[in-house]
């Protein structure tokens, strides 16, 4: 089984770009093409939140139609710049999502079980997880010993840019990992949020994030160091279950790179 993952795309208005630089849509674009090109296709498409950029009716309505080429079936989960309820709204064929409240669910699929947790804080950059929602989670973990993903927006760990740093997952972050701990079968905990590419050990398993299909942080460890972007190459994470093996990650990168060519 292939995952790819797509994060943070943040899609504007028609005719609006990011810090006067940034064409997301036009990222976007392009990152769903590529997709559709991989050799191998992806079984399906995890969007880990940042969707839009504030939460609008009418910038949903605008990924609606950037993602309308993807073949595949296409989870997605809201970030800080998301809205739930327009979220809800401009896909109601995307029956997974829960019809009110929090949008966390469950995707089972032959391989492996995906749990889509929601990490919103209307308003606030910073994540959360409050005892309703973990209380979910720890339902949902004691019904199957299956290989199971959990996959959400705000990284439950410390990444080492201080300004993503105070934004993370603020609160909930202990007890998650506490649940997790217990349950050996969580394979992975795939997020968003920092626009780059970082994998640590975290609770028993490995939590990664991956790169932003448009602009990524600038890489600076400096703990005094301001927020910015840089236009580094964005990517597509795919996630490749082999029951044998488990979970591999890479980060396949959009763009023409000038290959591929024989080493002979």
């Amino acid at each position: 089984m292939l995952i790819a993952q797509i994060t943070d795309t943040h899609i504007k208005p028609e005719g609006q770009i990011s810090y006067g630089h940034v064409d997301t849509a036009a990222f976007l674009e392009r990152a769903v093409a590529h997709v559709i090109g991989l050799k191998a296709r992806p079984d399906m498409v995890l969007m880990t939140g940042d969707l839009v950029d504030s939460g609008a009716p009418v910038e949903y309505a605008r990924l609606r139609a950037l993602i309308a080429p993807l073949d595949m079936p296409v989870h997605l989960i809201p970030g800080n710049h998301d809205s739930r309820g327009p979220l809800r709204a401009a896909f109601p064929g995307h029956g997974y999502l829960p019809a009110d409240g929090f949008l966390h669910y469950v995707v089972e699929t032959p391989a492996l079980r995906l749990i889509a947790l929601d990490t919103l804080v209307e308003g606030a950059s910073h994540g959360a997880l409050c005892d309703a929602r973990l209380d979910w989670l720890e339902a949902r973990l004691a019904e199957s010993a299956r290989p199971t993903v959990l996959f959400m927006h705000h990284p439950p760990f410390d990444c080492g840019i201080a300004a993503m740093d105070r934004e993370r997952l603020l609160h909930g972050a202990e007890r998650l990992a506490d649940i997790v701990r217990r349950h050996p079968n969580v394979e992975r905990a795939l997020c968003g949020h920092v626009h780059r590419p970082i994998q640590t050990r975290w609770a028993g398993t490995i939590a990664s994030t991956a790169p932003s299909s448009a602009h990524q942080i600038t890489l600076d460890l400096d703990p005094t160091a301001r927020l910015t972007y840089i236009m580094e190459p964005p990517a597509v994470a795919l996630h490749r279950w082999n029951p044998t093996g488990g979970l591999a990650s890479h980060l396949s990168y959009v763009g023409d790179f000038g290959g591929p060519r024989s080493f002979r």
